[in-house]
């Protein structure tokens, strides 16, 4: 068989961004992926002239101008601004919390009135530091806005009641006294006008490639391939589980093509807030790139349990996880020719950024 300077195990965003740079250093690359399709999660299928985000929304941003820089060799991308809407019993309000939500939810014209609404909703807490997700939302936004949206969507999302979820989740919600509906924060954004599909599929060009095929079934004849292995999945599942599960959350999807319907919901994203919603959000593809084509296509995303026949999205980075993930680290530190990247391989909540910006920076030592 052919031999391997590299093989990369999956090709999602930081398989694929490692295998680009080293095929680009004059390295021989095969990329390998469970899938039928390239791309991971991100993975984008043009449909009835949609680009339909099959695995959830996925929106680009960065402030980090290196790796805009790169993403940007292989896309151009339009000037899509993420303005979510919640939906909670009817009642509709703009994400991030901002000068407009407060305004709908309180009936009030300044800054001053939200802060001091807000403040007084916190004393609730009597000055405790917040030692769950409960209290840290209720220190950012008061108990009004947690009650309507942030607990039942919170509560969905994880499959845990929101007293006995760590408070560093809650951190990344942005809060603003300006009349501001763009939800991230980061100088550059957009969606890429030809779908990530064709992102994934420009990075890996001069990489050999197969699909439907589970390294972890085939182990030793992939090894005996490659000098070196990048591996993405699951870094418990790699070595059969020896410590333990690390925990997840799954996701299911439920899409619906509509051919009378040109705009069914008015926005990109709709988040369903309150807890008897059984799906977090909706998602109307066509939104993300301004597209005027006849007739739409909406994704109901339905948080689930994770078992080890579906899909793990989200790391479940409590104290006791975190715990048992460092004794997989500790593991897999004593492999000289394999190694763990990516949010499954290093089991971290990472944005698309993030995974580039880790990619990048291993790639250049392997380079060295």
């Amino acid at each position: 068989m052919k031999h391997y300077d590299y093989l990369v195990v999956g090709s999602g965003l930081f398989g694929a961004t490692v295998a680009n740079i080293m095929s680009e250093n004059n390295k021989k690359v095969l990329v390998i992926e469970k899938r039928n399709h390239l791309g991971g999660n991100i993975y984008t299928e043009l449909k009835n002239g949609i680009h339909v985000h099959k695995y959830g929304a996925h929106i680009f941003h960065t402030s980090n101008k290196e790796v805009w820089n790169y993403i940007n060799r292989f896309s151009e991308f339009n000037n899509y601004i993420n303005s979510p809407v919640a939906n909670y019993k009817g009642e509709l309000y703009n994400l991030p919390f901002n000068m407009n939500t407060f305004t709908k939810l309180w009936n009030i014209t300044t800054p001053k009135e939200a802060q001091d609404i807000i403040e007084k909703q916190r004393q609730i807490l009597n000055g405790k530091e917040p030692g769950n997700l409960e209290e840290q939302a209720i220190s950012l936004v008061g108990t009004d806005i947690y009650e309507k949206l942030v607990k039942g969507y919170t509560e969905k999302q994880w499959g845990k009641d929101c007293k006995d979820l760590p408070s560093f989740i809650i951190n990344r919600l942005p809060v603003r006294y300006i009349f501001d509906n763009n939800y991230f924060n980061d100088r550059y954004q957009g969606i890429p006008i030809d779908g990530y599909a064709k992102i994934i599929e420009k990075m890996l060009e001069n990489c050999d490639i197969e699909l439907n095929v589970n390294y972890l079934d085939n182990k030793e004849k992939y090894n005996s391939i490659a000098d070196k292995i990048i591996y993405t999945g699951m870094i418990d599942e790699f070595y059969d589980y020896c410590y333990g599960h690390l925990e997840y959350r799954s996701l299911r999807f439920e899409e619906e093509i509509y051919s009378d319907i040109d705009n069914y919901q008015g926005n990109a994203v709709i988040n369903y807030t309150d807890r008897d919603t059984p799906y977090t959000r909706i998602i109307e593809h066509k939104h993300f790139n301004f597209s005027e084509v006849k007739g739409t296509i909406i994704t109901k995303e339905y948080p689930d349990d994770w078992n080890s026949d579906k899909e793990a999205y989200y790391p479940m980075n409590d104290n006791k996880n975190n715990s048992l993930y460092q004794k997989y680290k500790e593991l897999s530190s004593k492999e000289d020719k394999i190694i763990f990247g990516g949010r499954l391989g290093e089991y971290k909540y990472y944005n698309m950024d993030q995974v580039i910006d880790s990619a990048l920076k291993l790639a250049k030592e392997l380079v060295k």
